[in-house]
């Protein structure tokens, strides 16, 4: 058995955890200085962790190599076989033309900028977060937002910050699935906190959106949409995540969203021509006239409908019961760590969801949307391959950050950060949201930071006195505001908006609201922290 130690570096907690961080600070570095291809710089950072176990910490190399399998495994399934799948049903709607005529719908609904601005990057670039996040939303609302008549750097600024609210629960729940795990806290909790967090951002985002699309102007004329759509979205998100699914979080919140705002009359009325004139100064799409028979458009909505009922229906207890009937629980083997008290870690045991993951029933919505679309399964074959062929430099990415985690927890390399950080007491909850800003800033992915510091942040509140479920949340939640100014995403928008080498002007756009938006979630944290928002809590 290895038993971990806080000290093992000349029994110095402060040395042991300069030691401990070196991993850290390399895969940041690597990624945010020398500008390292992510892969590269989280294979990198797994080198390096295992090394410090190993050499500084005591752990035997094959407890060592096996922690790091285990972190790969957990990567592979279930993070990025959510993900996959869930990129797979996108794909599959580009293939047959129905996503063209979803983008053609929407630009139907209004033709106020404004509130194509709302429909477009805040809740259908949502929808696409929920499904298939690492950047897709950004990706896809910027061209959408171009084709509609968009001048390009207005477009990728409003998908930019549009992409936020969402990102704790994107990807099916991949952020909080992987937090769950990191910190062996239940996830119904984690969930049910975060959801208590970003959904006051949501609350802000369509004011700042209406606003960044057509100024005081358009903060005058739509706030009363830009409300409600929040609103609605705030709501739905909380309800999904606290009493539903974590999974369907984003889904409902999307859809809710989507369906209040086009419920406002105001939200419907036509557009002044000084407005259009004034807002869309780029060049519009020439399909947008095109007329689609009603049969086709339903069946563009059909994929998102179909992973709706399909969740829906794994949440009934009983169904959710068969389901989890396949669930196989055994011990990972060539691992036997202690806790500082002797006691067994939960990494130990490695628990198997087969049936009852996200990705699973993400590929069963799949195989149903293949054969709405009418696509072959040949096809539906070879598209899904495309995909894990399009992701493989992300899935490297994410099992060797996830291998990198799991060294670093197992080990005690976590523990000892955090029990030399938990000297900031109280100052903890202010300084929470940071770290995770900072870790989803440099990596680009809210999973990643959750990964790199979710543990951490348990064990520094463990040590201080604060909740633990609060600062995991706050990492996740404080990570979502980072995504906006994270190098990843902004070359990404600058290459969907024909705008490549200016993302230093995208930059100087979006940090002043991703610092602002942070700051109010850091006061949300501190404040939940203490008796005057404490209640919020579950």
């Amino acid at each position: 058995m290895y038993v971990q130690e806080l000290e093992p570096v000349a029994d110095s907690l402060g040395l042991s955890a300069l030691v401990a961080t070196l991993p850290l600070v390399l895969v940041l570095v690597l990624l945010g200085g020398v500008r390292m291809k992510a892969h590269r710089a989280g294979l990198t950072g797994l080198v390096a962790a295992a090394l410090v176990a190993w050499l500084a910490y005591g752990m035997p190399l094959g407890q060592t190599l096996s922690g790091a399998a285990q972190g790969a495994v957990f990567g592979l399934f279930p993070i990025m076989w959510i993900v996959v799948n869930a990129l797979w049903v996108y794909r599959m709607t580009v293939r047959t033309r129905h996503f063209d005529i979803l983008r053609r719908s929407f630009g139907r609904l209004s033709d106020d900028p404004r509130i194509q601005a709302l429909v477009v990057a805040f809740c259908f670039g949502a929808l696409l977060e929920a499904l298939a996040g690492f950047g897709a939303p950004v990706a896809i609302c910027s061209v959408m937002l171009v084709a509609l008549g968009f001048e390009p750097v207005r477009a990728a600024v409003v998908a930019l910050v549009a992409n936020t609210a969402p990102v704790a629960f994107g990807a099916m729940g991949t952020p909080v699935v992987t937090l769950a795990q990191v910190t062996e806290l239940p996830l119904d909790t984690v969930a049910s906190v975060v959801g208590r967090q970003t959904p006051l951002l949501a609350l802000v985002v369509p004011l700042v959106l209406v606003g960044l699309v057509d100024g005081r102007r358009g903060l005058r004329e739509t706030w009363l949409p830009a409300v409600v759509c929040g609103t609605a979205f705030a709501v739905g998100q909380f309800i999904a995540s606290n009493y539903v699914s974590a999974q369907l979080a984003d889904i409902g919140a999307a859809l809710l969203g989507a369906g209040a705002l086009v419920a406002v009359p105001h939200a419907r009325r036509p557009a002044a021509e000084p407005v259009r004139a004034a807002v869309l100064t780029g060049a519009r799409s020439e399909d947008l006239d095109e007329d689609d028979p009603r049969r086709e458009v339903v069946r563009a909505y059909a994929p998102y409908a179909l992973i709706v009922v399909i969740f829906s229906l794994a949440q009934i207890p009983v169904v959710k019961d068969w389901l989890a009937g396949a669930t196989r629980t055994f011990d990972w083997p060539f691992l036997d760590v202690a806790n500082p008290d002797g006691d067994p870690v939960g990494g130990n045991v490695f628990t198997w969801p087969i049936v009852s993951t996200g990705g699973t029933l993400v590929l069963l919505a799949g195989v149903c949307t293949a054969a709405v679309l009418g696509v072959h399964a040949r096809v539906a074959a070879k598209e899904w391959a495309a995909t894990v062929y399009e992701l493989r430099f992300a899935i490297l990415t994410v099992t060797s950050v996830l291998g990198l985690a799991y060294v670093m927890n197992l080990s005690g390399q976590a523990a000892t950060i955090g029990h030399f950080v938990a000297a900031a007491g109280a100052g903890l909850a202010f300084l929470s949201p940071v770290l995770g800003w900072f870790g989803v800033a440099v990596s680009g992915s809210d999973t990643s930071a959750n990964a790199l510091f979710g543990a951490l942040q348990v064990s520094a509140a463990q040590q201080s006195g604060l909740s633990p479920e609060l600062l995991a949340a706050a990492n996740s939640s404080g990570g979502v505001l980072g995504k906006m100014i994270s190098p990843q995403n902004l070359t990404i928008a600058c290459a969907a908006v024909g705008l490549a080498g200016r993302e230093g002007d995208l930059l100087r756009k979006v940090l002043p609201w991703s610092l602002g938006l942070l700051l109010v979630m850091c006061l949300i944290v501190v404040g939940q922290s203490t008796p005057v928002l404490d209640w919020m809590l579950p």
